[in-house]
């Protein structure tokens, strides 16, 4: 079942304001690097070899500001492999799409420019089209969570400045991530569960909070039990035996858990056998052993005292290396000198906590019985529509969940990027803001939200009640041509999605304080 397709205006413009938004971004990166001076910031920063050349030099001036704090760690994987323990850290199938591309790609490039900068344009390719292709898969999905095809299309444009595009812009696996996730979440809209545990396990492969992605699945499964019983439960109807629904629902879990877990796996295990197995001699540069020496960096596969985690009864290096090299763990970011932190991380932790306020007051008796309950509506084929239909729901406690971690057990001022690039949910909220306390952004058209209901036989994009007559406006344009005139919560959101994009720009791209 489509919900939406190629012919969608809405979707042609989510795609046209998306790469129109990257290149902005790529090209106000630019300017801020050459403007600003880089602040000499105590981060990851191995030497360059070989020397780089004249049109190195050009690319590393055009795009340096994309390889900035952690872009460091995914470009020198990308080149050198893991080389040092706490490269473990950043999981691998990013890096290992920037070689694919350098090496493919951007092959016949190779007389003119050295790895290190075909690395670096592989990333401002990729962290291009991801982004865009996460823009439209978040309509899409938004299109059959939300069932409201308007506010799929705001949520979708606001994706487009998101608070965290930089790093959706830069050597960053968020760009990635995003577009699988999102991408899983829509297949499983759709009742393609294999395809979206095969999407799932690959996000698992770019981040580790793809783990936490199972849940989606487990619920769904849960879910669709819940309703299968409640509905043969009816009179004249006949169930199944209990046990072989349950073994069938327990066994679809068990395989698609372990299918998206089975990357984090194997990743450890390739990180023991490299970091714990019997020493091999590795033709290292001399320059990285006296990095290594300078920084206390462990290396991979050298004789003499194994790390503490390798004698661990389940060896996992990342959470190690979080405990470590960056004391990540509950509560220790709690620190006054980390004031600063918190008040960045304070816009999408408010927005953040008021979108599961919003939810629960709207739907109590929803979230008590945690959406397992079939309900009249429902039964009728006419659920709500909006951000508080009874859908959202697992999306809201996957976003409450990321923050609540964020908050209290990781470096604050990721937070931002945590959630932007792993929930809808700061999207959607957004957009339903807007809406409701800016009623004539769709007085063009059609003057109300239109509902998305299942097609019979053919494309809803085909539907004129959908998309109002003409090409669909673009309401974000509507929006800062207004600026001025919006109410002031209005002004607070839109606010905060574009200082933090100019702001992350200018800081980031800088070594300034902004990760």
């Amino acid at each position: 079942m489509e919900l939406v397709n190629r012919q969608d205006p809405y979707l042609r413009e989510v795609v046209r304001t998306a790469v129109c938004c990257r290149a902005l971004t790529l090209l106000l990166q630019a300017v801020f690097n050459l403007l600003i001076p880089d602040h000499a910031a105590d981060a990851f920063s191995p030497p360059r070899l070989p020397e780089p050349g004249a049109w190195d030099v050009l690319a590393e001036r055009l795009l340096g500001g994309l390889a900035r704090w952690d872009a460091e760690h995914f470009l020198f994987i990308a080149e050198r492999g893991y080389l040092y323990e706490h490269n473990c850290a950043f999981f691998p199938l990013y890096p290992l799409s920037l070689r694919a591309v350098a090496e493919g790609a951007l092959w016949p490039l190779q007389p003119l420019l050295r790895l290190r900068s075909r690395l670096l344009l592989s990333a401002a390719l990729l962290s291009a089209l991801f982004s865009v292709l996460a823009a439209a898969t978040l309509y899409e999905l938004g299109c059959g969570v939300l069932r409201c095809r308007r506010a799929a299309f705001l949520a979708a444009l606001l994706f487009c400045i998101s608070p965290a595009n930089v790093f959706m812009a830069a050597a960053y696996s968020e760009s990635m991530f995003a577009c699988l996730a999102f991408g899983a979440m829509w297949r499983l809209e759709k009742g393609q569960s294999w395809l979206s545990a095969l999407l799932f396990a690959l996000a698992s492969g770019v981040r580790a909070n793809g783990l936490v992605n199972a849940g989606f699945l487990l619920y769904s499964c849960t879910k669709r039990f819940a309703f299968h019983f409640q509905v043969g439960s009816g009179p004249g109807r006949k169930l199944s035996p209990l046990w072989r629904q349950l073994l069938s629902v327990a066994s679809s879990a068990v395989v698609t858990c372990a299918g998206i877990c089975l990357p984090f796996v194997l990743f450890q295990y390739y990180a023991y056998v490299r970091f714990c197995g019997p020493g091999l001699e590795l033709d290292v540069p001399k320059p990285l052993r006296q990095l290594a020496l300078d920084k206390g960096y462990r290396l991979a596969a050298t004789s003499g005292i194994k790390p503490t985690w390798c004698s661990q009864r389940f060896p996992v290096v990342y959470s190690y290396i979080q405990d470590i090299y960056w004391n990540v763990g509950f509560l220790r970011y709690f620190e006054l000198r980390q004031i600063p932190n918190f008040l960045l991380a304070s816009p999408v932790t408010l927005l953040g906590c008021w979108a599961a306020g919003t939810y629960v007051v709207a739907n109590p008796r929803h979230c008590l019985t945690l959406g397992l309950e079939r309900r009249k509506a429902e039964q009728e084929g006419k659920p709500r529509a909006g951000f508080c239909s009874p859908a959202v729901f697992v999306y809201v406690v996957h976003a409450t969940a990321l923050l609540l971690f964020g908050f209290f057990c990781m470096h604050v001022q990721v937070l931002t990027r945590f959630l932007a690039s792993s929930s809808p949910v700061l999207y959607w909220f957004s957009a339903h803001l807007l809406q409701e306390h800016e009623r004539w952004l769709w007085t063009e058209g059609a003057a109300v939200q239109t509902v998305v209901s299942p097609p019979k036989g053919s494309a809803l994009g085909a539907s004129p009640d959908s998309c109002g007559p003409g090409a669909a406006a673009n309401p974000l344009l509507r929006l800062l041509r207004s600026f001025p005139l919006l109410t002031p919560r209005s002004k607070c959101v839109l606010g905060y999605f574009l200082a933090y994009w100019l702001l992350g720009l200018a800081l980031h791209c800088n070594f300034l304080p902004w990760t």
